[in-house]
């Protein structure tokens, strides 16, 4: 073979070097998302780079085979042409030429250009790579054949595929989406939080009992009906005897149209005959599970109890919702977040506040396994009740007590970790 000849098939191979090397980085960076929604489009090029991609095993075997055999083809003819030049000097030249010119030419470069066009060039090469696939498919399956065969000796097993957990992934891939915008965080905090319903417990987000408001039904009629319509509430638990002893569930529109039917005549009105039966669920209902419930009965509200069966509190179709997108707030809410920011950096925080809540407002990560609320977490972590004036230091905060009502927590000065650039 001439010399220009060997080394314009030198130039050639190390084009199809650099072919196989950025097809491989191309089609193993390519979105699966994105790729999955244009072929869901009818895109036949995404749908020829999803089947090429579920054959990967002879997609990489077909690559490595073809990159492997031009390289070293490469490497031989500029071996045999630097040696007819310099003699036997020439193989230490091919060698030290050779590695930079693979390396810079047809690895890196390549590497780096499908990184970062891979949707693009997965899409324009998929095709190429299909066919590429089927032809050296004999070759690939049997080196496959003796890969397995040798792991075998050393007890590994192949085929025992170690199936990823699909939500730890679409957890990472929600960390990835950073960001110091407000809207960058309020869409991995709601993310974060639709991946949560499934191990969240209504218990950790219900209105405890001492908040909720309730009727008692031996008042007159007169009472309930003001009481309902002073009430901020649509549906409103209705007891007798005890307040543990919940009979049903009133609805203000119900008692409304009660009324309408009456003529005004509130006496005549027999509020427990309009109470709908309560509904009750255990604490231990994830808000998955719930969700599912609340859509399938077709109901807004329901009453949480203990293994015991007391009361504890209420969930609504509302609070679940508000875990996922942050507060609903309508004209007839009280607003009572519980945070208070003061001009030295530090938060004036009331005991019931969830630890759920302050995570997603302000993207801490304070545990929430052993217990739901700020006065939880710091009776927990202190093992005792505190007095007013003690100041505990747990996983970077500090937390100062400000007020104790016998022996509940009902405020803490919260000081978060300081943040990076911060002054001390």
């Amino acid at each position: 073979m001439s010399l220009g000849l060997s080394c314009f098939a030198i130039f050639i191979l190390l084009c199809l070097s650099a072919f196989f090397s950025g097809s491989e980085t191309a089609l193993t960076a390519a979105s699966k998302a994105r790729m999955a929604a244009l072929a869901k489009e009818g895109n036949k090029r995404a749908i020829m780079v999803n089947k090429v991609r579920d054959k990967k095993d002879r997609m990489i075997g077909a690559l490595l085979l073809g990159n492997n055999l031009v390289n070293i083809m490469a490497s031989a003819l500029a071996t045999s042409v630097l040696i007819f030049l310099f003699g036997d000097a020439g193989v230490f030249y091919a060698t030290i030429a050779m590695t930079l010119i693979v390396l810079i030419c047809s690895e890196v470069l390549p590497k780096t250009y499908a990184f970062y066009h891979a949707d693009g060039m997965a899409m324009t090469i998929a095709p190429i790579i299909n066919v590429l696939i089927k032809i050296l498919a004999p070759v690939t399956e049997t080196v496959a054949w003796i890969v397995r065969g040798l792991l075998r000796l050393f007890g590994q097993d192949i085929t025992q595929v170690n199936v990823g957990n699909n939500i730890e992934e679409l957890r990472g891939a929600i960390e990835m989406h950073s960001g110091e915008d407000k809207e960058v965080q309020e869409q991995r905090a709601m993310l974060r939080s639709i991946l949560d319903l499934a191990d969240v417990e209504v218990e950790e987000i219900m209105i405890h009992r001492r908040n909720v408001m309730m009727i008692d039904l031996d008042q007159p009629a007169a009472a309930i009906v003001q009481q309902v319509l002073e009430s901020p509430y649509t549906r409103i638990p209705v007891w007798r005897g005890s307040a543990d002893n919940i009979v049903g569930v009133i609805h203000a529109k119900a008692l409304l149209r009660e009324m309408q039917s009456e003529g005004g005549s509130i006496d005549r009105i027999d509020v427990e005959r309009l109470a709908a039966d309560p509904w009750f669920i255990p604490n231990s209902t994830t808000l998955f599970d719930q969700l599912q419930e609340f859509r399938k009965r077709r109901e807004h509200f329901a009453l949480v109890v203990d293994e015991y069966g007391s009361l504890m509190g209420i969930i609504t179709l509302e609070d679940i919702l508000e875990e996922i997108v942050g507060d609903i707030d309508d004209e007839h809410d009280i607003s009572v977040a519980g945070v208070r920011k003061q001009p030295n950096g530090t938060l004036l925080i009331d005991g019931t506040v969830t630890i759920r809540d302050l995570n997603r407002e302000f993207d801490w990560n304070l545990p929430d396994e052993d217990y739901s609320t700020l006065a939880g977490l710091v009776l927990h972590e202190a093992q005792k009740i505190p007095d007013i004036g003690q100041v505990f230091n747990f996983y970077g905060f500090r937390f100062d007590i400000v007020r104790r009502h016998r022996n509940q927590i009902t405020l803490v000065r919260v000081t978060p970790p300081k943040k990076k650039g911060e002054a001390a």
